[in-house]
C-alpha cells in the first residue's frame, strides 16, 4: 500500500488554511498512487496555538470530519490527521482516520501528554489500541510521545497491528527519537511505523522534520529532511511476512517472566 507522509505544519491557527494544505497533498499523493496519507499531530488547528486549541476543538464527527470526508471521497485515498477533539467540557489531542469512502473508521486519544503544555491544554486518552482495517492491512494509530513507550508500540504489536500511524510534534534537540528510536520501534515489533512530524517554528518550539516510514527490518524506507516535503513509500506484506518469520520475538516472549512491568 502507497503511503504518502505530509512534513508540513501547514497554517497553524487557520482551519481553513490547513485543510486547503491538506486537499493539494491529497490531490498529488493520489497522483502518485497513494492510497492513504497522514498528516502531523495537530495539524488541522496548528500545535503551539495556546488557548485556541480549546476555541478550535470540535467532536470527533464534527465539520472537520465533515470536510476531510470530502477530500478523501474525491481524491480516492484514506487520510489520517491529528487534531483537538471536544468531548464534553474535555479536550483530547486526537488522530482520526478516514476511508476513501468518507467512512470514519478510527479516533485515537494521545494517551501519554509531553510537557506542561499539552497538560495545561489536553485531558489523556485511555485507550492505548486503536486499529482498523484498511487495504488489506490493519492499521493503528498512537501520537508522538506514545511511541516512545515501549509497551505502547508492544501492545499494538500483540493486537496484530501491521502498519502504525503516529502523527507527531518532535521538536529539537530531540532528533535522535526520528532518527533512531523508531526504525527500532519497527524492528522489535514487527511492523510498519509511519512518523510524520511538523517542521519550522511555531511559539517556543522547533519542530524538527525527519518524518519516516521504518520497516520490520528496521531500515527508514523514506526520509525526509528538515523541509516541508510530501514523501511517499510502500508498506508490502510480502516483507512484512518475510521479515515476521525471521524475526520470531512475539512467538519467543516469555510473558511469564514480565509480572514486574505491570
Amino acid at each position: 500500500m502507497r503511503t504518502a507522509l505530509l512534513q508540513s505544519s501547514g497554517r497553524p491557527g487557520s482551519v481553513a488554511g490547513n485543510l486547503k494544505v491538506l486537499d493539494g497533498a491529497a490531490g498529488r499523493a493520489a497522483a502518485a498512487g497513494a492510497r492513504l496519507l497522514v498528516a502531523p499531530e495537530l495539524f488541522l488547528t496548528g500545535y503551539a496555538i495556546g488557548d485556541d486549541i480549546a476555541r478550535l476543538a470540535e467532536p470527533a464527527d464534527g465539520d472537520f470530519a465533515d470536510a476531510i470526508a470530502e477530500t478523501t471521497g474525491r481524491h480516492g485515498l484514506a487520510i489520517a490527521y491529528g487534531y483537538p477533539e471536544r468531548a464534553g467540557d474535555q479536550v483530547f489531542n486526537s488522530a482520526q482516520l478516514i476511508s476513501a469512502e468518507g467512512v470514519r473508521l478510527a479516533n485515537y486519544r494521545k494517551t501519554h501528554l509531553y510537557g506542561c503544555f499539552e497538560r495545561d491544554h489536553f485531558t489523556p486518552g485511555e485507550q492505548p489500541v486503536v486499529q482498523a482495517e484498511l487495504d488489506g492491512l490493519r492499521v493503528g494509530i498512537m501520537i508522538c510521545y506514545d511511541v516512545e513507550f515501549p509497551e505502547n508500540v508492544r501492545a499494538h504489536a500483540l493486537a496484530g497491528t501491521d502498519l502504525l500511524l503516529v502523527p507527531t510534534a518532535q521538536m529539537h534537540p530531540f532528533q535522535f527519537v526520528a532518527e533512531s528510536v523508531v526504525p527500532v520501534r519497527a524492528f522489535e515489533n514487527q511492523m510498519y511505523v509511519a512518523y510524520v512530524n511538523r517542521v519550522g517554528r511555531e511559539g517556543e518550539f522547533d519542530f524538527v522534520g525527519l518524518s519516516t516510514l521504518a520497516g520490520p527490518d528496521g531500515v527508514a524506507h523514506a526520509r525526509a529532511d528538515r523541509g516541508e516535503h510530501l514523501l511517499l513509500a510502500d508498506v508490502d506484506p510480502a516483507l512484512l511476512a518475510a521479515s515476521r518469520q525471521a524475526n520470531p520475538y512475539l512467538e519467543d516472549r516469555r510473558p511469564g517472566l514480565y509480572g514486574s512491568l505491570t
